[in-house]
């Protein structure tokens, strides 16, 4: 009959490495002050067991579990999926890990996951949401959000979306666009990406261009008919601004359907800055947003909020740019 094999503890770490049980819960919880030579023998006697830390305990005695939350509206948008990429890529530098809650587009979703998060108290929540969660979110737990400013009690992250759309209206005028069009969803909730729009028509105002919006309710039902109808009753459009990358590439989808081609029927430009995979270009024209840029900026304020460091400001807005893809004339 095999024997059960035994299970490692600290004190057996201890032993190996010639030191105290206390020295190896200091260097388990990272502790500053502690000599190199000890740290060195402590790591090696660690590796040498197999020694595998109770996390569960460690969180008891530090009153921190290291795992931080990101609530997403769903895991196959693009932005979000490249977005969580680059949260847990910052998260690891700082020995941190991630738990990614998908809320399937379901507001009621979103607040069981803000819930359950705060009884099995990570560290803290990063949360993209489209939906009336502030009085959900406790002040008792940090909380950074993703484009939606809900107070000034919140701390949040975002793009500069206004000037976004601004830029897509003055590159689609110096293509020679006449007849524009801004094609988006349209959620409840006010929420920075409404800013893109905004900025789109106000420089289309300004510069006394002819304007035609499709802005679908959310949750989004037969997208593709109604940009169809769309451009059936406004053939005359030719320059498209879409709120996201992943709404331009449906409308050159019903747009080839319908016998017309980028260039030289039309030009669009999307928002985000998606590309099929890390080391290759960006899918069409598009207004960039820095989404590596913006993970880490998150995750540092989320951090600060925990450690109860110094915050100058709650709220961090980064710059976009244009990106001249294959769906706008050359210059």
């Amino acid at each position: 009959m095999n024997e059960q094999k035994k299970s490692i503890t600290m004190k057996d770490v201890a032993a190996e490495a010639g030191v105290s049980v206390g020295t190896v819960s200091r260097v388990i919880n990272n502790e500053k002050g502690i000599k190199e030579v000890t740290l060195k023998k402590v790591q090696q006697a660690i590796e040498k067991l197999s020694y595998v830390p109770d996390e569960y305990a460690r969180g008891l005695k530090t009153n921190r579990s290291n795992i931080i939350a990101l609530l997403i509206p769903t895991i196959w948008h693009p932005f979000f999926s490249e977005f969580a990429y680059h949260v847990e890529k910052a998260l690891l530098k700082n020995q941190y890990k991630l738990l990614i809650c998908n809320a399937d587009k379901d507001s009621k979703n979103e607040i069981e996951y803000i819930k359950l998060l705060e009884k099995n108290k990570v560290d803290g929540i990063i949360g993209i949401t489209y939906s009336d969660i502030d009085k959900y979110v406790s002040s008792n737990l940090p909380f950074v959000s993703i484009d939606r400013h809900f107070s000034e009690n919140v701390y949040y992250v975002t793009s500069e979306n206004f000037h976004g759309g601004q830029l897509a209206c003055r590159e689609l005028v110096k293509r020679d666009c006449q007849n524009l069009a801004y094609i988006s969803g349209v959620n409840k909730h006010l929420n920075e990406t409404t800013e893109r729009g905004r900025g789109f028509k106000a420089e289309a105002k300004q510069k006394n261009t002819n304007l035609y919006c499709l802005e679908m309710p959310e949750p989004l039902n037969q997208v593709e008919e109604q940009i169809r109808t769309f451009f059936e009753k406004h053939p005359q459009i030719d320059g498209i601004f879409t709120v996201n990358d992943f709404m331009a590439l449906r409308v050159i989808k019903v747009l080839g359907d319908m016998g017309k081609i980028p260039i030289e029927d039309y030009q669009i430009i999307g928002f985000d800055g998606l590309r099929p995979a890390f080391d290759q270009p960006y899918l069409l024209s598009t207004i960039v947003q820095q989404i590596a840029q913006m993970a880490q900026a998150a995750v540092e304020l989320l951090l600060k909020l925990i450690r109860e460091e110094k915050i100058d400001q709650n709220v961090i807005s980064l710059p976009v740019h244009f990106f001249e893809g294959n769906t706008t004339k050359k210059l």
